[in-house]
C-alpha cells in the first residue's frame, strides 16, 4: 500500500500498489469476469486471491504430474549411461570396484519453473491473510519439497527463459500466479534476507508499471469487444529523397499504447506520463508540457499513411496521474483530436476503472 510518490516535486497519491500490479501482470488475463470484478471492489483482497489461484493450479498439477526437464548429471554407476568420463573412471580405478563415471541427461521435477511455484507458496503463506488459504499454501510447499524440488527463488535469468510448449501450456496460469506473488511482496524497512527495489524510492519503477497497468487493463477489458490492443509498437520516420546512410541514423518511435477498433474506425495512441501534467510557467501560469505535445504529435503526424485509411485520422491520449484536481481537455490539431487527460490513481478501484474507460470515449 503506498500513500503517495515523489515525482519531481510534486507528490502522486497511489491508493493502492497491488491493484497496478495486478492490471500489469499476465494473470489478470486469465482471470474470469467475477473474480476480475472481485478484486477490483476489494484491492486488498488481491494476496489471497492469487495464493487461492496458485494453490488450486498446483493441486491440478500434482494430480496430472508436474512438468519436468532435462539436468545433466555426473555419477559413478554399475552401467554405462551417456558419456563415459574416461579420466574419471581411470584416475579412480572405478573399472576395479565394477562402475564407470558418467555424464547424462535425466528428467527431473527440480526445475527452475517448480523452485518458482514452491518459492511463491512460501512468500504467499507469509503475505496471505486468509488463514485456510496460509495453511493449503504451506502444504503444497511442503509437498513439493518431498517431490525433490528444491527451494529457493530461481534467478530472473532462468524464469525469462522459459517458455511454454504444447504439452505444458497449462502451466501458464500456475507461473503467472507465481510470479504476481513476488510482485506482491513490497519491501518495507524491516531488516531481511531478501533484497528488493522499493517502489517508495524507484519512480522508474512505477513508471513502467503504470504504463503496463494501463495497457493491460485496455487489452482485457477492451479485447472482447473487438479492439487490438498494441503494447509498444514501433514507428518509422516516413522519408524520401533520402541520402545512403540516412537509415541507419535516423531513430525509430516506440509508442506506449495503441488502441485499434477497425469496426468503429477508431486509433488511439496512448502515451502514458508518470508526471503532473501541468507544469509552472515563467509568469506564474501553469500550462502542458510542449516537449510532450511534440511527441504525441510526431507520433499521430508520422503515421499517417494513405493505404491505412485508421492513420489519417487517429487520436491522441496523454495519460497522466491526477495531482490537485482531475484534468481532461482535448483539441483538434492538424486533424488529430489529441487529449490531455489524467486519472486519480488515489481513487477507489471502481472509479479508477471508470476514468480509464472514460478517457477513450470521444470527447
Amino acid at each position: 500500500m503506498v500513500g503517495a510518490v515523489i515525482s519531481g516535486r510534486s507528490r502522486i497519491p497511489v491508493r493502492n500498489i497491488w491493484l497496478l500490479l495486478l492490471y500489469a501482470s499476465e494473470l489478470f488475463r486469465h482471470l474470469d469476469s467475477s473474480s476480475r470484478a472481485g478484486v477490483e471492489d476489494n484491492p486488498d483482497d488481491i494476496p489471497d486471491l492469487i495464493a487461492e489461484i496458485l494453490a488450486r493450479e498446483v493441486e491440478r498439477r500434482l494430480a496430472r504430474n508436474l512438468s519436468t526437464g532435462w539436468r545433466t548429471r555426473q555419477a559413478d554407476i554399475t552401467r554405462v549411461r551417456g558419456r563415459i568420463d574416461l579420466r574419471r573412471t581411470e584416475t579412480r580405478r572405478l573399472l576395479e570396484r565394477g562402475r564407470v563415471a558418467c555424464r547424462f541427461d535425466e528428467l527431473t521435477l527440480d526445475t527452475p519453473r517448480n523452485r518458482l511455484v514452491r518459492a511463491a507458496l512460501v512468500r504467499l503463506a507469509v503475505i496471505a491473510g486468509r488463514k485456510d488459504v496460509v495453511t493449503r499454501c504451506r502444504s503444497l510447499a511442503a509437498r513439493l519439497e518431498r517431490l525433490g524440488v528444491g527451494a529457493g527463488k530461481p534467478p530472473r535469468t532462468e524464469v525469462s527463459v522459459d517458455t511454454f510448449g504444447r504439452w505444458d501450456a497449462s502451466d501458464r496460469l500456475m507461473v503467472a500466479a507465481a510470479k504476481l506473488a513476488f510482485d506482491l511482496a513490497l519491501p518495507n524497512e524491516q531488516p531481511g534476507a531478501t533484497a528488493l527495489t522499493s517502489p517508495y524510492r524507484e519512480i522508474g519503477w512505477l513508471r513502467r508499471l503504470y504504463e503496463k497497468a494501463v495497457a493491460g487493463f485496455y487489452d482485457v477489458v477492451l479485447s472482447p469487444g473487438g479492439w487490438r490492443v498494441n503494447h509498444g509498437k514501433t514507428i518509422y520516420w516516413p522519408h524520401t529523397n533520402s541520402t545512403p546512410g540516412v537509415t541507419n541514423i535516423l531513430p525509430s518511435m516506440k509508442t506506449d499504447i495503441t488502441l485499434e477498433h477497425p469496426g468503429l474506425r477508431r486509433r488511439i495512441i496512448v502515451d502514458t506520463k508518470f508526471t503532473d501534467i501541468l507544469v509552472s510557467g515563467q509568469y506564474g501560469n501553469e500550462s502542458l508540457r510542449s516537449g510532450y505535445i511534440y511527441q504525441i504529435y510526431a507520433y499521430l503526424r508520422s503515421q499517417e499513411n494513405g493505404n491505412d485509411p485508421l492513420s489519417l485520422d487517429a487520436c491522441g491520449l496523454l495519460l497522466h496521474p491526477a495531482i490537485d484536481g482531475m484534468v481532461d481537455e482535448s483539441a483538434v490539431i492538424q486533424g488529430h483530436l489529441i487529449r490531455f487527460a489524467t486519472v486519480d490513481l488515489g481513487a477507489a478501484a471502481a472509479e479508477i476503472r471508470r476514468q480509464l474507460l472514460v478517457v477513450i470515449d470521444r470527447p
